[in-house]
């Protein structure tokens, strides 16, 4: 009843961007999705980092019991493709022999025939059976009207309206439980590789805030020592105020960026611990950025936009899709006859001691068909409500892997320029230091003015500062060009897609 599930395709290219902005990978490159984290990150404090957020992370914790809550539900619903067999016993007590016949099920009958075995069936000892229905009946009506009691006792094994799935409901219904199930793992998988990332990149800003705020310490030497010598000049009447106000100008905004960066270092950690689930101890942080790579450097090759497909997320909203697809089908069985079954077997006697003896099996089965004939547009609705379920599906779908497209673009853009960005910025910063060196020389010798040295000085902090910026840029363009091509679980869970 299902419809044949088809995947969508056309939403996004074929093949990833190429040319221009966007680096041309070599051929040989190795395939970043298959690269596990523990080889992509380079430096052993990180990578004990990432281990210790993969244990203790309470969102990937979360993400953990959704997993066993799908589990638990799908258990339930394949439960439904076989009978729920339990077992009864009761013991019945009535001076009514109708009433004893309607507890037993059945068990004992009387008098409505020739009477030949009518009257030892009812078990009560008042008579021999009768030669008539009517005098059967007379039999019964006595024992009805008498005060002595009967006792029945039953066992019985059997299962109550098991459905017989001839037009796939139940099954369909399985289906969707199941793709659920396997969305919410791949949830999870998803979570964890976000989490990786999160951890690595959170990482590498605490150690460009501790660069950061290495650097402006020394600045900040640099321009108290500038500060004192113009102090000084200006007391004997060599340089003006001007040019002591303006030095310690530059004085007191390192002073800013140390308490700033010491705040933003101390946040930096709070949400390093946050992402780790604990606290993290002083040895695996980092003291700087430097120019050591923290991860491989690898872009993959040869690829198409297919990689995309094995994305969690992507995978998440497909398996999302092919339950919606089979809701359809439940909804679509739901027009077609219920046919359902109740049966038991099991033993009935008049005295417990004999309830397992001779000539005491009792059996009951009680199919039934159940047709809907009018109920007042339900399961048209139900199955127009499947159909709409399953276009939001298809638009989330597609969106997922334009939105995962879009990740790696934007990835592989920055990456094509970033080697630009850090050569210059890297020159830059040399040339503003050699700058203010000259600068400085300069005005001790009397050629420039103070203002030319002061201006210099703050020129070559700021190139410095840029340069830790642009390097933390591509660290973390690599950790997002890695995230948005599904890195980070090669060899650990299997893809549920397998299975």
């Amino acid at each position: 009843m299902a419809p044949k599930y088809e995947r969508p395709t056309g939403a996004v290219p074929l093949a990833l961007p190429e040319g221009g902005v966007y680096p041309r990978a070599a051929t040989d490159a190795p395939d970043v999705t298959q690269i596990g984290w523990r080889d992509f990150f380079l430096d052993a404090r990180l990578r004990q980092v990432i281990e210790t957020s993969l244990a203790n992370n309470r969102d990937l914790r979360v993400a953990a019991a959704n997993v066993l809550q799908a589990r638990a539900q799908y258990r339930v619903q394949r439960s439904a493709v076989v009978p729920t067999t339990g077992v009864t016993g009761s013991a019945t007590y009535t001076n009514n022999l109708f009433g004893a016949i309607g507890a037993a099920g059945g068990g004992a009958t009387g008098g409505t025939g020739t009477g030949t075995g009518a009257g030892t069936g009812t078990g009560t000892g008042t008579g021999t059976g009768g030669t008539s229905g009517g005098s059967g009946a007379a039999a019964g009506g006595a024992v009805g009207e008498s005060s002595s009691n009967i006792q029945f006792y039953s066992a019985n094994v059997g299962f109550s309206a098991f459905e017989l799935d001839l037009f796939g409901r139940v099954r369909n219904l399985n289906r969707a439980a199941l793709e659920q199930y396997f969305a919410t793992e791949e949830a999870q998988r998803s979570t964890r590789i976000s989490l990786i990332a999160e951890v690595a990149s959170a990482w590498l800003q605490l150690a460009a805030d501790q660069e950061q705020l290495r650097l402006s310490r020394e600045t900040l030497k640099t321009f108290e020592e500038t500060v004192r010598l113009t102090s000084a000049q200006f007391r004997i009447g060599v340089a003006s105020e001007l040019e002591a106000r303006q030095a310690e100008t530059n004085y007191q905004a390192a002073r800013n960026d140390i308490a700033t960066l010491t705040a933003q270092v101390a946040r930096d950690q709070n949400a390093l611990n946050l992402l780790a689930g604990t606290t993290v101890t002083a040895e695996q942080l980092p003291d700087s950025l430097g120019t050591v790579a923290f991860t491989r450097d690898a872009l993959p090759g040869d690829v198409s936009s297919a990689v995309l497909l094995r994305r969690p997320d992507v995978l998440q909203a497909e398996h999302q899709l092919i339950a919606q697809n089979a809701n359809i089908g439940a909804a679509r069985a739901a027009f077609f006859p219920r046919i359902s079954l109740t049966a038991t077997i099991g033993t009935i006697s008049s005295a417990l001691s004999g309830l397992f003896g001779g000539g005491t099996f009792n059996y009951n089965a009680a199919p039934s068909v159940q047709l809907p004939l009018f109920d007042g547009g339900r399961n048209a609705g139900n199955l127009d409500y499947a159909k709409a379920s399953r276009e939001a599906a298809v638009a989330t779908y597609e969106k997922a892997i334009q939105t995962a497209f879009r990740e790696v673009a934007d990835a592989l853009a920055q990456r094509g320029t970033i080697g630009e960005q850090l050569s210059a910025q890297g020159a830059r910063a040399n040339a503003a230091s050699v700058a203010a060196r000259l600068s400085d020389a300069r005005y001790r010798a009397g050629v420039d003015s103070f203002l030319t040295s002061l201006d210099a000085q703050r020129t070559a902090y700021s190139a410095q500062q840029q340069l830790v910026t642009t390097r933390l840029t591509q660290a973390n363009n690599l950790i997002e060009l890695y995230r948005a091509l599904g890195g980070g679980l090669a060899g650990e869970v299997p893809a549920t897609a397998d299975r």
